[in-house]
């Protein structure tokens, strides 16, 4: 395959069409994803507030898209950089596309919104906007604004004897325009909502009554500003550029990043959004002020900050959620004591998150805290929450003596502040912290534990504990979110994470590694061995096949040897939850790839390679992996990463037969991807499938230690292609 790159796009691929024909454009997948999401929020299967919950989270993913990817591209168009995306489109292109289709989004938002402010309306739950109060309620938002809100709002004029105010990322603001009654001047005051303040405020009752902390400043702008006739107000929002760029001389990790979350706050303003009918001469005033280059400037009817019904969503109202869900505790450590370390060493152990409980990976490293034989603990760490157990664990080790190293990652973005403070905590109980490479992050899920046991045939020795994970250190999306826990005592994988640990910590790299794949020294090309394999044996006229499981699908290497894998004849069946570049079913190209997004009750999370390996999937023979990866130029070119193999035939079975089958599987919650581009919800059919439904209601994987022979196994339906979706 002859390839001629600029940068991380790939121009040219002998025997492909040009990109423009090869790839879907990044960014905007990534809005055809949040709008798969924003589409949940209309779901009539969901209880009404967790349709409000998606809403907010539709909300929330736009905020950090525009503060983070938006904003990149705008950079690049003020600096003149012409880097083309995987599509071949330049910055200012871009930039046009994105500023259409955030404005639909937005608009789209505001309709969901009013839909479900009725809805909720009938179950006694009201969103105050422009209603009519009685009496008491007037009163009580009174009294509550001028107790609560008033003593933290600073009116602030703006005039040439006041310097414009410095409005901070995603700040609200309102601006009045005021006549003073002593002359009839005319005043323009600027109230910025201060942070600390509640974003909606619950009025006492037993029906639910919500208001908006901007509506209820707006209702009692008399107050705010007595002796003034109020002329007329708009509400406003400013986000800006959230990225934090990591220079290549960054000595001193801890330091740079402390002055850049500082410049972050600071960053170019990328999006100004106005609320409908915002007077023409105060936006003039804010677009001046704010010396907006390349933003985007929007206006939209309703509600700003979409992604604060967050707090309207915690209403005490199970009957409008989804019933409580309890994750099992694995009765693989259950048999054995609660004993992690007996439970692994009698055979490797895969729990699935989250409906099998992330209390384990926590127990995991309390016992090798409280045990005498464990004599080393080391632990990535890229996200582990604001409440950690885990850090609580390797604090716990430190102060018992024991050898604890811990690879902090500063650069996980939007937790650098809490990572900050994680590491310090650390140190001051004596864990070897790391902050590993100034230009890779490391996003690998490693745990791993030296215990000193009895040898057979008499004298000790060392054993190696390994926990690998697909998701985070992170107990609270450890609820939320699926992800895979695999434990091993196997020594072959002990001996590679101790070469893995090496390379972050003494930049040691591993020249050889029995098992695993690290990114960025050898993980792409071992995905690229698999699928060659696959190639070769559809040349040969036997069985291939290729089921992966993603996040994202965007390195156009990557997806450009999926395309000739396709025209080699090999099936290839991918669940890619956001982002994806690859076009599926085109004629020419890649007939034989099929493309599902699953959004549900839960985040799907987990990395899986599976490989036919001469067989139809699934197969005992297959190549199964799984990993921290997701198919992205920076996951295997700019992160340090693992690809796990998995060699234990239960766990192999459990996680291709179970875990990927039933993704393959799921009618309920599935969106099928077209050559086009669009999304299209699967049918249900007859009979249909729920993958998260199903694993919440029947017991899984090894977890489940020797009552899994008592479990139900995933039903074997029709996996032909293009089955599930005809039901």
């Amino acid at each position: 395959m002859a390839l001629v790159m600029s940068g991380e796009v790939s121009l040219q691929v002998e025997g492909l069409p040009p990109v423009q024909e090869r790839f879907f454009n990044r960014e905007l997948s990534w809005l055809a994803f949040n709008r798969r999401v924003l589409a949940e929020a209309v779901n009539a299967d969901y209880p009404l507030l967790e349709r409000l919950r998606f809403l907010s989270i539709s909300g929330s993913n736009l905020d950090e898209f525009m503060m983070v990817r938006v904003a990149g591209i705008a950079a690049q168009v003020r600096r003149q950089i012409d880097e083309l995306s995987i599509d071949g489109q330049t910055p200012q292109q871009q930039l046009g596309a994105l500023l259409e289709a955030v404005k639909d989004l937005i608009d789209t938002q505001q309709d969901v919104l009013a839909g479900l402010k009725d809805a909720l309306s009938e179950v006694d739950i009201r969103l105050i906007d422009n209603d009519v109060l009685n009496k008491g309620e007037a009163e009580w938002l009174r009294d509550y604004f001028e107790e609560h809100v008033l003593p933290v709002l600073t009116p602030q004029a703006i005039d040439p004897a006041h310097p414009f105010p410095f409005i901070a990322n995603q700040g609200t603001g309102i601006l009045f325009q005021l006549q003073r009654s002593a002359d009839g001047a005319a005043v323009t005051e600027m109230i910025l909502i201060p942070p600390a303040l509640p974003r909606f405020v619950r009025l006492p009752g037993r029906k639910a009554s919500w208001i908006g902390i901007e509506e209820l400043v707006r209702r009692h702008a008399t107050v705010l500003f007595p002796g003034f006739r109020i002329l007329g107000d708009g509400t406003f929002r400013v986000l800006r550029d959230s990225d934090i760029e990591i220079e290549e001389d960054a000595e001193d990790l801890v330091r740079y990043f402390r002055t850049a979350i500082q410049r972050r706050r600071r960053g170019k303003v990328i999006l100004l959004h106005l609320q409908e009918n915002f007077d023409a001469d105060a936006e003039r005033l804010l677009r001046e002020q704010l010396r907006l280059d390349h933003a985007l400037v929007i206006k939209s009817r309703g509600l700003l900050a979409i992604s604060g019904l967050s707090a309207v969503v915690e209403e005490d109202r199970q009957d409008l959620k989804f019933d409580p869900y309890n994750p099992r505790y694995p009765e693989r450590i259950l048999e054995h004591d609660g004993d992690c370390f007996a439970a692994i060493r009698e055979k490797d152990l895969v729990i699935h998150h989250p409906y099998e409980s992330f209390e384990v990976v926590i127990d995991f490293l309390r016992q090798a805290a409280a045990d005498p034989d464990v004599v080393a603990i080391k632990q990535t760490l890229y996200r582990a929450g604001k409440q950690s157990a885990v850090i609580a664990a390797l604090i716990t080790a430190a102060e018992a003596g024991k050898s604890v190293t811990a690879v902090v990652e500063l650069k996980a973005r939007f937790d650098e502040e809490q990572n900050l403070m994680w590491a310090a905590q650390l140190e001051r109980a004596g864990v070897q912290v790391i902050y590993g490479f100034v230009d890779w992050k490391t996003h690998a899920k490693v745990s791993m534990v030296v215990r000193r046991e009895a040898q057979v045939g008499g004298g000790s020795g060392y054993r190696t504990y390994c926990h690998f994970g697909t998701g985070n250190y992170h107990p609270v999306t450890a609820r939320i979110y699926t992800d895979l826990s695999f434990f091993t005592a196997d020594p072959r994988m002990g001996r590679d994470a101790g070469q893995l640990f090496n390379f972050v910590t003494g930049y040691v790299e591993p020249k050889h590694t029995e098992l695993l794949a690290i990114s960025p020294i050898n993980l792409r090309e071992k995905l690229y061995e698999c699928i060659d394999r696959e190639v070769m044996l559809a040349k040969k006229g036997r069985p291939a096949m290729i089921w992966a499981k993603l996040n994202q699908l965007t390195d156009p290497d990557l997806i450009d040897r999926l395309y000739l894998a396709s025209r080699a004849g090999v099936e290839i069946r991918l669940v890619v939850r956001g982002i994806c570049c690859l076009k599926p079913g085109v004629e020419g190209l890649s007939e034989t790839i099929e493309v599902k997004s699953i959004i549900g009750r839960f985040l799907e999370h987990s990395r899986i390679w599976a490989f036919g390996n001469g067989g139809r999937l699934p197969n005992k023979r297959a190549r199964v992996f799984i990993s921290s990866a997701d198919g992205m130029s920076r996951n295997m070119g700019r992160r340090v990463e693992v690809l796990v193999p998995v060699k234990n035939p239960t766990v192999h079975d459990q996680i291709l037969d179970q875990v990927m089958l039933a993704n393959l599987l799921d009618t309920e919650q599935s969106w099928e991807l077209g050559p086009d581009g669009e999304y299209e919800r699967f049918e249900k059919g007859n009979p249909s499938f729920n993958l998260h439904g199903y694993f919440m209601t029947n017991p899984s994987l090894s977890g489940r230690g020797a009552a899994l022979s008592r479990g139900r196994k995933v039903p074997k339906l029709a996996l032909r292609r293009g089955a599930a979706n005809r039901g």
